[in-house]
Parts: C-alpha cells; sequence; structure tokens
C-alpha cells in the first residue's frame, strides 16, 4: 500500500506525541514493578552448622618472687650441771696476818741488754800514719798486668781506698769513683793492696784505724 506524501508528514507530527506516550507508560510500569512485592515465600531453609567458637585468653605473666631463706634454727640448749658445792675446801677467814714475818723474796731484776758494741771511729789523719812494711816497690813488684789491657794497650793509674784497721790489716779495699781504668786494671790493684801488710796508724800512743788512698801505676813496658 503505498502512503501518500501527505501521510508522512502526518507521521512526523505525531512523533512527539507517540514518545511522550511511550515514556509515561514505560515511568508507570517502573513504578509498579519497584512497588509489588516479588518475594516468593518458601518453607526451604538452609542451616548452616555451628561453627566452633575458640576463645582466646589473655595470660598473665606472673613474676617470680624470691622467697627469703628460712631463719636458722635456733640453738639447741644445753644442760648446766648444778653448781658444785666443795665442802672439802674450807676458808680460813679467821687467820691473822703476821706483820713480823719476812717479806717473800722479790725475783732480781731483769739483767740489762748488753750495748751494741760501737763501731770504732776511722780517722783520716792521726799522728804517726800507718805505713808499708815491705815498702812502696815491692808492692808494684807484685802486680801482674792483666792480659786483657796489655793486648788492649790500656795504661794509666788506678786509686784504690782502704782502711787499716789497729791490727795494720787492709779492709774494705774499693777503687776511688773516677780513679778507674778498667780493662781488669782494677781489680789487679784491689788484689794488691788487700794483700799488703801496714804498721797501724796511731793517735796519742793508741793504735786506731785509719782511711788511706793509695795508686797503682800501670805501664806498658
Amino acid at each position: 500500500m503505498a502512503l501518500h506524501k501527505e501521510d508522512k508528514f502526518n507521521l512526523k507530527n505525531k512523533y512527539t506525541l507517540y514518545m511522550q506516550t511511550g515514556l509515561i507508560v514505560t515511568l508507570g510500569i517502573l513504578i509498579v514493578a519497584f512497588r509489588a512485592d516479588w518475594s516468593n515465600k518458601s518453607d526451604f531453609e538452609i542451616v548452616l552448622p555451628e561453627q566452633e567458637q575458640i576463645t582466646m585468653e589473655e595470660i598473665q605473666q606472673t613474676e617470680q618472687i624470691e622467697q627469703p631463706p628460712p631463719p636458722p634454727k635456733p640453738p639447741v640448749p644445753i644442760e648446766v650441771p648444778n653448781d658444785e658445792i666443795l665442802e672439802d675446801d674450807i676458808l680460813d677467814l679467821d687467820a691473822s696476818l703476821d706483820l713480823d714475818a719476812p717479806a717473800a723474796a722479790l725475783p732480781p731484776p731483769p739483767a740489762p741488754d748488753k750495748e751494741e758494741e760501737e763501731e770504732p771511729e776511722i780517722f783520716l789523719i792521726v799522728e804517726q800514719m800507718p805505713e808499708l812494711v815491705e815498702g812502696y816497690a815491692a808492692l808494684v813488684s807484685r802486680v801482674k798486668y792483666p792480659e786483657i789491657a796489655r793486648k788492649a794497650g790500656v795504661e794509666g793509674r788506678v786509686t784504690v781506698e782502704f782502711v787499716v784497721n789497729e791490727q795494720g790489716n787492709v779492709q774494705d779495699v774499693v777503687v776511688k769513683p773516677g780513679y778507674g781504668i778498667g780493662a781488669g786494671c782494677d781489680e789487679e790493684a784491689i788484689r794488691v793492696v788487700s794483700e799488703t801488710k801496714f804498721t797501724p796508724g796511731k793517735q796519742r800512743g793508741k793504735a786506731v784505724p785509719v782511711r788511706m788512698s793509695l795508686p797503682i801505676t800501670f805501664k806498658l813496658k
């Protein structure tokens, strides 16, 4: 069936009316759909098994309290024997004091300590100085030149100090500080002087110890 040109224009004129009518109908259907009760009641229910509930209890940390040591045991009492009465001993309180009786001898006083013997004074200068018994030449003749000093060509003078006691013997022989030459010469000088005999020195006619010094010369030939 062929539409005429006038019918086409009539449909376009009614397009707006049809559109508005469709929107109104659609809106009404939506409103009815939202307000309708669509829930289907049924006797079928799903029962889920009960789950075991685990309760977490907070564990409180206990603090260890150090207990004091037990008190010491009290000492066991020891039975003390009764005081014994001495019947055999009789105190004579009526004894009289005899003033005429001789007094008991007192112990002798302790003996005084022996005083330490004082060392004799050593003189430096006396009225009569000690002298060599054999002479100085005899003393020098006994000197043995040390081999070490001979090989090293050591020469010089060694001065020794010593004390001539009351008997004329030599003691406390040492090399005077700063007057030694070493290489065995000091020891040789001490040996020779220690074996030397002197006449003792005297002060007011009495033999006394005297400190002296003597040089010993070492010279290669």
